[in-house]
């Protein structure tokens, strides 16, 4: 049975709502799901799982978050090739350009994406608790 990470940072609850539906699409898939915020995680655990989903709302002038969640993605990025992924966040302003670039970033580290990114403006509506089950079920196969 696969065992996936679903690591998210959210300041407002809105990515927290999104990483519980990604979970939840994981769950309903057979696997194994461990939640955890950026803080509970880092590079060492990246091989305790099949595949992981990275969530983080847009911040600034749409960038990852600073503080928390960049350092912890930052030392994540070498242990990262080959490792299959998926990313998703929400956004209050802008048009997505964070994610775009976040998704450029983790191809040039070489991972294998199980599915498009997922991103939705404040709080996710049930179409985007749909897409995240989605991806959730996408970490699965």
């Amino acid at each position: 049975m696969s065992k996936i990470a679903v690591v998210y940072y959210s300041s407002t609850g809105n990515t927290k709502a999104m990483a519980e539906a990604v979970a939840d699409g994981v769950t309903s898939a057979g696997a194994n799901v461990d939640l955890l915020t950026s803080a509970e995680f880092d590079a060492l655990k990246i091989e305790n799982y099949d595949a992981i989903a990275f969530g983080c709302s847009a911040m600034g002038a749409e960038v990852l978050e600073e503080t928390e969640f960049e350092p912890m993605f930052q030392e994540c990025e070498p242990n990262l090739k080959g490792k299959k992924i998926a990313l998703f966040g929400s956004y209050g302003w802008g048009d997505g350009e964070w994610m775009r670039n976040w998704e450029e970033r983790c191809k040039e580290c070489g991972v294998c994406f199980t599915s498009d990114f997922v991103i939705c403006n404040e709080f996710p509506d049930d179409e985007a608790i749909e897409k995240c089950k989605a991806l959730g079920e996408s970490l699965t196969k």
